[in-house]
């Protein structure tokens, strides 16, 4: 049988009561109706891929939308009891359910922290309730204080919140104004990431109609260096790019996906990474649930599939879209870029020893440039970002798959 001894399990929850402006994300807004088919189909990808891999050990477990907590909470109730029955979750293990402030009652964290949840991640984005407007969001900046309050007050101990700079007419006083307000929370994880204009977006079309002043990349820049101060000075680690936690409450979830291990991943769009194969599910909701309802009256015949085969098996999920090898050269590429986002950057016995090269022997040139550059620095066998290349981070990534 395939070997997946531990894994990772993200779970995708397309729902959006309204969808923001600037997202691109596989997301939906005004499809309710399809939530009861939805948890249906959902549980049935669930249970098959515990089949398929012989129930393995599952680490973390990651609720991402989409706004998981937009789904009623009994449903999420009912998708982790699916996963418990389908996996060996392990005891400690971390499980994350993404959320909307404006979508927090008593009761509803009550239910989640019944079902297993023990980390929140809140989409707060700014306290600027202007800001907030131009994003579209639902809620004011004191209906997050509250919905966090909320959370804490109900039992939740583990919380991040995300935060977005570089925002169109978001001042650099106006930030490190939202970075206090963030920090009175004493958040355990903060994740803050920087508006990038994604094609297809209502953002993106209205900067290029001229409808919306185009984000200026050097004030963000600006922003972001700020933010390493005061997240430094507050006690914060910066452990990677764009993820800020106190010591020892880092996301074990992304994690995972950082140090380029195994994860399932469940629901329209989600992508998966098992052996040397990534995988991708079709994206469109109807379907989904189509093709799992329908597929065996949902039920699945496995006596003559060879369990040892990982494209066997990723053939006989009905909703699995796209498949791509990953070759070596890639492999090494990408555990590059996803190691060198890490504060720790990448060891370099460790990678020797999977790939039988050294970062320098595979990347010699490369490496001798971005170092020259002041972009990467190598020390105690590990390879780094310097502060500068986490700027630049982007422009270093992409030079490993030249």
């Amino acid at each position: 049988m395939f070997s997946a001894p531990s894994i990772a399990l993200y779970i995708h929850i397309p729902f959006c009561e309204t969808k923001c402006p600037y997202c691109d994300f596989n997301t939906y807004s005004q499809i309710e109706p399809l939530m009861p088919g939805y948890v249906v189909a959902l549980i049935r990808e669930i249970e098959l891929w515990g089949d398929l891999l012989n129930h393995p050990t599952v680490r973390t477990v990651f609720f991402g939308g989409g706004t998981p907590s937009y789904l009623p909470s009994q449903d999420i109730s009912q998708i982790m009891q699916s996963a418990n029955r389908s996996f060996k979750i392990e005891t400690e293990a971390e499980v994350t359910l993404e959320s909307n402030p404006g979508d927090f009652t008593s009761d509803k964290l009550t239910t989640y922290l019944e079902s297993g949840i023990n980390r929140l991640s809140i989409g707060i984005q700014t306290f600027d309730d202007q800001l907030l407007g131009v994003l579209g969001r639902r809620h004011t900046a004191q209906d997050a204080v509250d919905a966090y309050r909320m959370a804490q007050d109900a039992g939740f101990d583990n919380i991040s919140i995300d935060l977005m700079y570089g925002l169109p007419d978001q001042t650099l006083e106006g930030w490190k104004s939202t970075l206090k307000k963030a920090l009175e929370l004493q958040p355990p994880h903060i994740s803050m990431y920087c508006l990038t204009l994604e094609e297809g977006t209502p953002f993106e079309a209205w900067v290029r109609l001229g409808k919306m002043s185009d984000p200026n990349p050097d004030l963000a820049a600006d922003m972001y260096e700020a933010t390493q101060d005061t997240m430094r000075d507050a006690g914060y680690r910066h452990y990677e790019i764009s993820n800020w936690a106190l010591e020892g409450l880092e996301s074990r979830h992304n994690l995972i996906y950082w140090r380029t291990e195994p994860y399932i991943g469940v629901g329209p769009g989600a992508h998966s990474y098992l052996g040397d194969t990534r995988f991708a599910n079709l994206k469109q909701p109807r379907e989904y649930i189509s093709r799992l309802t329908n597929a065996a009256d949902g039920k699945f015949d496995l006596d003559n599939v060879n369990l040892d085969d990982l494209k066997m098996i990723i053939d006989i999920v009905p909703v699995v879209d796209t498949t791509e090898h990953i070759d070596r050269r890639l492999a090494m590429a990408e555990t590059l870029m996803m190691g060198l986002r890490l504060d720790d950057g990448i060891s370099i016995p460790d990678f020797n020893a999977r790939f039988n090269q050294t970062p320098n022997e595979a990347y010699e040139s490369i490496i001798a440039d971005l170092t020259n550059l002041g972009l990467l620095k190598t020390s105690n066998d590990r390879l780094f970002l310097t502060p500068r290349g986490r700027i630049l981070g982007n422009e270093v990534f992409s030079r490993f798959f030249e």
